[in-house]
C-alpha cells in the first residue's frame, strides 16, 4: 500500500445517529459542515504544512459551526451557561496543550494550542484559563454568540432535575457531542485535536476526556494520532487514545487491530460507547464506532470521503 503523501480525518460525534432520525435537509447541512471542516485541512496539508495547523484549523470550522456541540454550539449547562474544553497534541515532539470548564472563548482550539505553545503548562482550567486567554489574545465572545434555540430546547427539557443529559434529544437517542481531527502531513508528523461543549445539564465542573490527554486525544510520530468522541468517563478509565498507541508500540498491533480491540472490545465490555478517529505513521486511517453511527470525514490527496451512519 502505498503512503499517501497526506491523511486527514475529521469527527463531529458519535451515538445515536441513524436515518430514521435525520431530514434529508438536516443530514446535508451536516454533510456540508463535514466538507467545509475537511476542505480547511487539506488546503493547509496540499500546500505542504502540518499537521499541527491542519487539525486546529479543521477543529475551528467545526466550532463555528452550531450543529456541532463544541464552540459556538457547545451545549448548555446546569446553570444556562456553557463550559468548554479542547486538547491538542503533536506527535513530533510529544508536546500538547489542554484547556477544561472555559466560558465565553470563541474557539478553544485556539487556546489549547496557545496553552500548549505560550504558557509553559499542558493544561489549564475555568477562570485561570481564561486569564491566560486574555493576556495571549484569545478571542472572547459574549453568551448571545453561543446561545442556540435548539440547545436550548435541550437543556428547557432537563434544568429542573439532577439529570445530565448526553448531546441527545429525547428517550433513547444519546448523541455524543464532540468535534476532532487527526492528520499526517507531508513532512511524516502526526497531530490531533479535539473540542467539546460536553454534556447538556453537566454540574460542578463536569470534565470529560477531550482534554485529558492520552483518554481523549493523543498523538505520537511513533505510532498514532487519535481523537475520541464518546461517554467521557468511560473514555478516562480506559485511557483510549494511549491504549491504542501501547498495543501499536508495545503490542505490534497494526492501527486497525488496536483500534477494534479498544473500541469494539475493551469499551464495550465495561459499557463505554462512542468511537475515534485515528492516522498512523504511514497515513492510514481508521475510524471505528460502536454507537449507531458518528459524523466523520476522510481526506487523502485522492479524494474525501464523508459518513454519518453505520
Amino acid at each position: 500500500m502505498n503512503t499517501p503523501k497526506w491523511s486527514l480525518a475529521i469527527h463531529g460525534g458519535a451515538g445515536t445517529i441513524t436515518p430514521a432520525l435525520m431530514t434529508p435537509e438536516k443530514e446535508l447541512r451536516y454533510r456540508n459542515g463535514l466538507q467545509t471542516a475537511l476542505e480547511a485541512g487539506e488546503r493547509i496539508l496540499d500546500a505542504g504544512g502540518t499537521a499541527l495547523d491542519a487539525v486546529e484549523a479543521a477543529v475551528q470550522s467545526l466550532e463555528d459551526n452550531p450543529l456541532f456541540n463544541a464552540g459556538r454550539g457547545a451545549v448548555f449547562t446546569h446553570e444556562g451557561t456553557h463550559e468548554m474544553d479542547a486538547a491538542i497534541m503533536r506527535g513530533d515532539t510529544l508536546e500538547a496543550g489542554a484547556v477544561a470548564g472555559v466560558r465565553g472563548v470563541r474557539n478553544p482550539i485556539v487556546l489549547a494550542r496557545a496553552i500548549m505553545e505560550r504558557s509553559g503548562h499542558v493544561m489549564l482550567a475555568g477562570e485561570g484559563a481564561a486569564q491566560f486567554a486574555r493576556t495571549a489574545g484569545i478571542v472572547f465572545e459574549d453568551e448571545r454568540y453561543f446561545h442556540d434555540d435548539f440547545r436550548h430546547a435541550q437543556w428547557m427539557e432537563v434544568k429542573d432535575t439532577d439529570s445530565y443529559q448526553l448531546d441527545h434529544t429525547k428517550g433513547d437517542e444519546k448523541k455524543f457531542g464532540t468535534v476532532g481531527a487527526v492528520a499526517r502531513d507531508v513532512h511524516g508528523n502526526l497531530a490531533a485535536a479535539t473540542s467539546t461543549g460536553g454534556m447538556t445539564n453537566k454540574r460542578w465542573g463536569r470534565i470529560g476526556d477531550s482534554p485529558v490527554i492520552g483518554a481523549g486525544t493523543y498523538a505520537n510520530n511513533a505510532t498514532c494520532a487519535i481523537s475520541c468522541t464518546g461517554h467521557g468517563e468511560y473514555f478516562i478509565r480506559a485511557v483510549v487514545a494511549y491504549d491504542i498507541s501501547c498495543l501499536m508500540q508495545y503490542g505490534g498491533m497494526t492501527l486497525e487491530e488496536a483500534c477494534q480491540k479498544v473500541v469494539n472490545d475493551k469499551l464495550v465490555n465495561f459499557g463505554g460507547e462512542g468511537g475515534l478517529i485515528a492516522i498512523d505513521a504511514k497515513g492510514n486511517c481508521c475510524m471505528p464506532f460502536n454507537s449507531e453511527g458518528m459524523y466523520r470525514g476522510q481526506a487523502t490527496p485522492e479524494g474525501r470521503d464523508i459518513q454519518i451512519y453505520r
